[in-house]
């Protein structure tokens, strides 16, 4: 029976009532260790009768291992795989290692697993609950928050169990377990005391051990009153997790020694997988029966699978062992591991084994890091490499193998293991090329953790050093300082964008053709040097080059971004949305944590301008969740142009307040551009051209700063605000430094937003024709939200010239647009324009943002175009069933007769 966890039981009854009703649930319980997670978590199994059942724990030594955690989930499940469409069906197999394959996008695993978990609860009522969730690999975490955050209508719950200080599964619903207060924490202690004890000591015991029911169980075991009777404070206390072990092994030493040395095998073998401990153990003469005492002493339970009592027992056992003994443990594991079907656990518990360097293992290691790169597994990869490197006897290839291991943990996000692997590397012997490379590493970590002056500086110096011993490899940095320098823009010190420009245009170039990281290092070293218009060719054929490309590796994910920069830069809408996707699909699929965070900003604008902002608004979400995991400083542009659009100012000022100083303090100019161009382009959707006109001129002041096309956007904010102002000069001079940029691009989206710049300051004579290029133009591109600006602007234009039929058709259509995006400042200006006509307006058409939520109008959008329900779940990473649920709430809320009338 739980004593005092009446408020955490009905909670979690609430999840099982949930689901009972058909609904999905979420829960996560957080608290230190012994607090009390596991109990609620049996009691929450043994009340959830009529469902299925499913228990995952996540294990400390399994961490490195991909998808470890995903195959105890999913494992009971796998018969449902034939169920799946190809798309969901074909990764998990390869994530599983049931087939080949490329490396799977990790989201689209976990769409995977969300469509198996939907597939299990058609049959029956699905409850899954996670215990020690910290100690999951990332790739398990991350899939099963992906899947938590999208369960909606499926008869699914999912509860986690997971410590205070954990950083995974935030964002979730949560509950926070605290120690048991006085009355009850007494209640509890007494059950586990030898006899009566005095009323003050029980008090001072509680206070004590905050009340942490694990604590007040087995600290007193085996004590006598005396020995209870100063409580268990100590000048030298130490953490009360350390003190909980310690009561587990005072538990341990009466036991036989074969039953303490088959406890460390146990402990060592992390799946709880009673056939491998029993050969263990035979192989190094242990009778499989000395695990009994052990299970009479309550520290395992015996059975399907052996489960240590609490994860501390296990960590108190492994502690606890001699070096020696876990040795043993591990060999004789490693020896009893299939090497055909489970070779990465083998080479696991082989590294382990290995008392001190040995190549035959650290080669295995290394084929290991492979295969689990393959997977998705780029963290997996970079712990399989740490290790191999530190196995290995001979420095030359213990220095690779540290490099390339700090590289993948680079990548990963893993900023400090990156720095350790880099001192380890040091130790060997180093030529001048691996030297270079190392602080090439180290300036890409300074880069990616701040994205601060300080990367374009040390990429530079690396770069400077490279020239003489790899001039690839400097070209190449040379690069990656010039991406630096795009950050720095205005805020940039020690070394400009034109000065390393024109040092990688300087360099020895590499002989034969051009592909398209060598044509995408020119261009973006001419736009520095020589400007736009000389850069454009150049760079045009970079970003279709890239699209182009079949494949790209781990190590090369950075020129995505600058691909898809520079086709943000020069109009190219769909080169736009193409390589941000990509971008962000190889980034996920490699597990590459810091380039994600990159990735997800840049496809976070594009669906920002193509309208979709409750997409956007998910991928900020995600955002979020990478840059805690990985601890970047971070300034929130996607949540400032998202907000911008929203039209929300006061949210707006507050992203820019808070971030203007952390901006200015790394030297990230790039920030300083964007937080004001957000301003005006929230500003002039609230009609304050005025104050717009400022926030424009901050955005688009710095004219170096070539490379932003963010500064673009800003002129186009300046024209409309100052136009609105009554400042015809300015907006002039604003109109032309973009048709610069619009006649050299020559694309519809430049030209469009030209046409509509220029209709602002036109005679009545010319502003109509140049309103409808805009409207024709735009509407040929992806971004939706531009459009509709050209048609409210042309609308208003009308009403003002009397011609309310002609304004009417204009503003409804930019209407429908805002009302679908969520664009509420501009939805409103279409609105007060739409009286101003003499339209009448429905209720429903005033009331769009209570009608359809974002997402609601994306699927509206899919239906009515045909597309199936799992269609549009694979697009939108949500199962089919939620999908049909938002479909009813859109016929619904609409009074339409079927789902195509959406």
């Amino acid at each position: 029976m739980l004593i005092g966890r009446s408020r955490e039981r009905e909670a979690l009854g609430g999840v099982l009532d949930a689901v009972r009703a058909g609904r999905s649930a979420t829960l996560v319980l957080r608290g230190e260790p012994g607090v009390g997670k596991t109990a609620l978590l049996d009691d929450l199994l043994a009340r959830a009768d009529g469902m299925r059942m499913l228990r995952a724990t996540g294990v400390q030594s399994e961490m490195e291992l991909a998808f470890a955690g995903l195959h105890q989930v999913c494992a009971p499940l796998l018969t449902h795989l034939d169920r799946l469409p190809e798309a969901q069906r074909r990764p998990l197999e390869i994530a599983f290692g049931l087939s080949t394959g490329s490396a799977p996008d990790r989201f689209v695993i976990g769409l995977g697993v969300l469509g198996l978990l939907v597939e299990a609860a058609e049959e029956q009522p699905l409850l899954l609950v996670v215990d020690d969730a910290q100690w999951l690999d990332r790739g398990s975490a991350d899939a099963l928050t992906f899947v938590a955050r999208r369960l909606l209508a499926e008869s699914v719950a999912l509860v986690f169990a997971t410590r205070s200080s954990a950083e995974l599964l935030h964002g979730l619903p949560e509950l926070v377990l605290e120690g048991l207060i006085n009355g009850d924490a007494r209640a509890l202690l007494q059950q586990a005391l030898p006899g009566p004890l005095d009323r003050a000591v029980l008090d001072r015991i509680v206070v004590e051990t905050r009340g942490n029911p694990l604590a007040l169980l087995e600290l007193p075991r085996g004590l006598t009153p005396a020995e209870l009777a100063g409580g268990f404070s100590a000048p030298d206390a130490i953490r009360l997790s350390r003190r909980i072990e310690e009561s587990f092994l005072r538990r341990l030493q009466p036991l036989p020694d074969e039953t303490r040395r088959l406890l460390v095998i146990a402990a060592a073998e992390p799946l709880g997988d009673p056939s491998l401990v029993r050969r263990a153990a035979e192989r190094v003469g242990i009778d499989p029966d000395a695990m009994r005492p052990a299970a009479d002493a309550d520290l395992v339970e015996l059975g399907s699978r052996l489960r240590f009592r609490h994860p501390l027992v296990r960590s108190a056992i492994y502690r606890a062992a001699t070096l020696q003994e876990r040795l043993a443990a591990h060999a004789a594991l490693a020896a009893e591991t299939d090497a055909e079907r489970d070779p990465d656990r083998r080479a696991w518990h082989r590294a382990q084994a290995s008392p001190g360097p040995d190549e035959a293992v650290a080669a295995e290691l290394e084929r290991s890091a492979g295969r689990a790169q393959a997977r998705g597994g780029l963290a997996a990869g970079a712990a399989f490499l740490e290790r191999a490197a530190r196995l290995t006897p001979g420095p030359g290839r213990r220095a690779r193998r540290a490099i390339e291991a700090a590289a993948a943990y680079t990548q990963a996000g893993a900023f400090d293991r990156a720095e350790d692997l880099v001192a380890i590397a040091h130790t060997g012997s180093l030529n001048q090329t691996q030297l270079a490379k190392l602080d090439t590493l180290l300036a890409q970590v300074a880069f990616a953790a701040n994205r601060g002056a300080d990367g374009a500086r040390l990429l530079f110096a690396a770069a400077e050093r490279l020239v003489a011993v790899d001039p690839e490899l400097a070209r190449q940095t040379y690069l990656a300082a010039l991406s630096a320098a795009m950050f720095t823009g205005r805020l940039a010190s020690d070394v400009s964008g034109v000065e390393i420009a024109n040092a990688l245009l300087a360099a020895p170039a590499p002989s034969g053709d051009s592909h398209a990281g060598e044509l995408l290092a020119n261009g973006l070293a001419l736009l520095f040097t020589a400007g736009y218009a000389s850069a454009l060719p150049v760079l045009s054929r970079a970003v279709h080059g890239f699209r182009d490309e079949a494949a790209l590796p781990a190590e090369q994910l950075h020129l995505l971004w600058l691909a898809s920069a520079m086709a943000s830069l020069l109009f190219d809408d769909e080169s736009w949305q193409a390589l941000s996707a990509r971008f962000v699909g190889r980034a996920r699929e490699f597990g590459a944590l810091g380039e994600l965070p990159v990735a997800l900003e840049t496809r976070i604008f594009t669906h920002l301008f193509a309208g979709e902002l409750g997409t956007a608004s998910a991928l900020l979400d995600e955002l979020a969740a990478v840059t805690n995991a990985i601890g970047s400083r971070h300034t929130p542009y996607g949540a400032l142009g998202l907000a911008a659009w929203q039209g929300r100012e006061d949210e707006v000022e507050r992203l820019r307040d808070d971030a203007m100083d952390d901006i200015v303090a790394r030297g990230e100019g790039i920030g300083v551009t964007v937080s004001y161009w957000a301003s005006a382009l929230c500003l002039n959707g609230l009609g304050r051209y005025a104050s717009a006109r400022t926030a424009a001129e901050r955005a688009s002041a710095f004219e170096p700063e070539r490379s932003a096309s963010t500064r673009a956007w800003a002129l186009v904010e300046l024209v409309e605000a100052a136009a609105r102002s009554g400042e015809t000069e300015q907006a002039a001079r604003a109109l032309e430094q973009f048709s610069e940029l619009a006649q050299a691009s020559d694309t519809n989206w430049a030209r469009g937003l030209q046409a509509r710049s220029r209709a602002l300051l036109a005679d009545d004579g010319n502003a109509e024709a140049l309103y409808q290029e805009a409207i024709e133009r735009l509407g040929r591109t992806s971004v939706r939200l531009e459009l509709a600006r050209a048609h409210l602007l042309y609308g208003e234009w009308l009403r003002r010239h009397r011609r309310r039929i002609d304004a009417r058709t204009h503003l409804q259509a930019a209407s429908r647009i805002f009302a679908d995006a969520g664009a509420e400042a501009f939805l409103e200006r279409a609105r007060g324009e739409l009286l101003a006509t003499g339209e009448t307006l429905r209720r429903r058409t005033v009331e769009t943002r209570d009608r359809l939520t974002p997402q609601e109008a994306q699927i509206a959008r899919r239906a009515r175009a045909g597309q199936t329900s799992a269609e549009i779940g694979a697009e939108l990473f949500l199962s089919h069933r939620t999908v049909d649920w938002h479909l009813r709430s859109v016929i619904a809320k609409l009074g339409l007769g079927s789902r195509r009338a959406a």
